[in-house]
């Protein structure tokens, strides 16, 4: 689960943030409940999925908008 959690959160950053984001938290709180082997990875993993959420954030409050393209 923390290498999943790691996966998910880089590849939030690049698209589907909101999807990826939260799955890659979830993940990463999991596998640090359950003490996973690799506790570092599941860091980066749940670091990763915030960032997910600060970028689309940022993104939302730049553009005014989340689903209207402006092209």
């Amino acid at each position: 689960m923390a290498v999943a959690s790691f996966i998910l959160g880089l590849l939030g950053l690049i698209v589907f943030n909101l999807v990826l984001g939260p799955c890659a938290i979830v993940l990463a709180a999991l596998a640090l409940f359950r003490r996973t082997g690799r506790p570092f990875r599941a860091g980066l993993g749940l670091t990763l999925g915030v960032a997910d959420l600060v970028v689309l954030a940022t993104t939302v409050v730049s553009s005014h908008s989340l689903l209207i393209w402006h092209g």
